[in-house]
């Protein structure tokens, strides 16, 4: 997108339309995907690198907290998600990218903490970020279950994911807006089917 010039209602319009394009069918499923961690009560890991961490970490924080209505969030009885973004700790990326790979950074947290029936949610535009898909193949080996959200041509991730978004769209910036668009959607869907599922567990 650097170097374009785009007036903003181009750009919201652009915006609109690409979200239009996107399969409403797999963003369901997306948000199932996220509603059967919680009523599982398994552990929802998110990855990505670059915008995508950024999304994992926005995506993880709305999840944590938007899935308990406000007036609940000190009571201690009301069954939360458990979801944990891998690209915040940086001391341990930064350890295991200096002594082994970058490669390894996600797949060895997953090692240490991930247990069969948890789940994998990986953003990856290119849908090729190696780092990525060590850590879903490594899921798909060990009983968790696996859901990408890519880009461009969906690279090898959208053939390793068990289920996932596509956006059909060779530019970084807006299928990354595109992810960030859906993922709010995500969270208002989980939050209104935990509150009428019941809310303790």
């Amino acid at each position: 997108m650097l170097g374009r010039t785009l007036d903003a209602p181009a750009y919201l319009d652009r915006l609109r339309d690409e979200l239009a394009r996107v399969d409403a069918a797999a963003v369901e499923r997306w948000a199932d995907f996220v509603f059967d961690a919680w009523t599982r009560g398994s552990t929802l890991y998110v990855i990505g690198n670059g915008g995508s961490a950024a999304a994992a970490s926005h995506l993880s924080v709305d999840l944590g907290k938007g899935t308990v209505a406000t007036d609940n969030l000190r009571d201690e009885s009301h069954r939360r998600l458990r979801v944990v973004s891998l690209t915040d700790n940086v001391p341990w990326i930064t350890a295991v990218a200096n002594d082994l790979d970058y490669q390894q950074v996600f797949v060895q947290q997953l090692m240490s903490a991930a247990v069969d029936g948890d789940a994998l949610m990986a953003f990856s535009g290119s849908g090729n970020s190696p780092n990525v898909l060590a850590a879903v193949d490594w899921a798909n080996r060990h009983g968790l279950r696996t859901f990408g959200l890519t880009g461009f041509d969906g690279g090898r991730l959208k053939q390793l994911q068990q289920d996932g978004v596509h956006v059909d769209l060779d530019d970084m910036g807006m299928v990354e807006s595109v992810h960030v668009c859906l993922f709010h959607w995500v969270v208002d869907d989980v939050y209104a089917r935990t509150q009428q599922t019941g809310r303790h567990g």
